[in-house]
């Protein structure tokens, strides 16, 4: 499990991503005032890559919004993802970091298919060692799913859509999957809680879903990733 260091990282999270989020297509605020609202991390089975789902608030625009940023953590660049890069910044303990939006890192990919079909579990954001069950999900296909290949395949207002190319134990690629991730996250029903039932546009279909909280303190809970 993640062992999280009680240290600085400079610039900070919020810093970059205020710098960051304006340029994004998704992005409703004007000039970002962010607030930690939530989210949750992933173990790297290679122990290199530090995963993290992290929610904030904005409260810049007419009312307040909620935004959902996978980002990756790494010691030197990713070629392949040269345009994600949301920053660089010197950590405490592990020196100089590569901050990547997640969802063109195939570490993270691969690691939220395994969630999705609950072949590894999220951690808690902020504590070391410790399961955060209050992140909810339901498996899209019988039995385990190895990601052979991952693209983003559009990117608009409505959240990120990935294509997935999945492979069986021999490597043979066998199917697809489709994700798609809500940037501008929404209070609601969750269909991954036993009882709820789907947002509008997500009936039926897989999804990822945790709680978060608003600037008054008020917790919601909402679907972040559908599958299918």
């Amino acid at each position: 499990m993640a062992i999280l260091h009680d240290t600085t990282m400079s610039p900070g999270k919020l810093d970059l991503l205020s710098s960051w989020l304006p340029a994004q297509p998704w992005y409703a605020g004007r000039r970002p005032e962010l607030a930690r609202a939530g989210g949750f991390r992933l173990d790297d089975p290679g122990g290199e890559v530090g995963i993290e789902f992290m929610i904030v608030t904005d409260g810049s625009g007419e009312q307040v919004t909620s935004y959902l940023v996978p980002m990756t953590y790494r010691a030197s660049a990713l070629a392949s993802a040269i345009g994600a890069l949301i920053g660089t910044a010197e950590h405490g303990v592990l020196g100089h970091r590569f901050i990547y939006d997640g969802v063109h890192d195939p570490v993270l990919i691969a690691q939220l298919v395994a969630l999705i079909q609950g072949d590894t579990q999220a951690q808690a954001q902020r504590v070391s060692n410790t399961t955060d069950p209050t992140v909810t999900s339901q498996p899209v296909a019988d039995g385990p799913v190895t990601v052979a290949e991952a693209v983003v395949a559009a990117g608009d207002r409505s959240g990120t859509e990935l294509r997935i190319q999945t492979a069986g134990p021999d490597g043979a690629r066998n199917g697809q999957m489709h994700l798609r991730v809500c940037r501008i996250l929404r209070p609601g029903e969750d269909p991954a809680t036993p009882g709820g039932s789907a947002p509008a546009g997500g009936a039926g279909r897989p999804c990822v879903s945790t709680a978060w909280r608003l600037p008054d303190g008020t917790q919601v809970r909402g679907t972040l990733v559908t599958a299918r």
